[in-house]
């Protein structure tokens, strides 16, 4: 499985970027989302950038990534990195909302 990790452009070069992000420092690949300036949050994998974050989002998926590896050592206080789930009713995605919406051809 791979889990995506949000990762801050600290230095920028042509089709690469150095980041920061859960602890480490790595070269990552731009060629999919091109060449992003400093302080740029994007979403890696494999050390390839995917996709351009806003900051509110890196910070929600660090949570989840971080909620991931606290349970995967036994924890289970983790409810504080859900905090935007929290007391509110799970939500369908646009793509299932509007299925739901489809008449029923049964």
């Amino acid at each position: 499985m791979c889990i995506g990790v949000p990762m801050r452009v600290k230095e920028s070069g042509e089709g690469y970027a150095i980041c920061e992000g859960m602890g480490e420092t790595r070269q990552i690949s731009t060629l999919l989302v091109g060449d992003q300036p400093v302080g740029t949050w994007l979403l890696t994998f494999l050390d390839a950038a995917r996709e351009v974050l806003t900051e509110a989002d890196a910070a929600q998926i660090t949570d989840a990534v971080t909620a991931v590896n606290l349970v995967m050592r036994g924890e289970t206080n983790i409810d504080h990195l859900f905090a935007d789930l929290i007391d509110r009713e799970p939500q369908l995605p646009p793509s299932a909302a509007a299925a739901n919406k489809l008449p029923n051809r049964g």
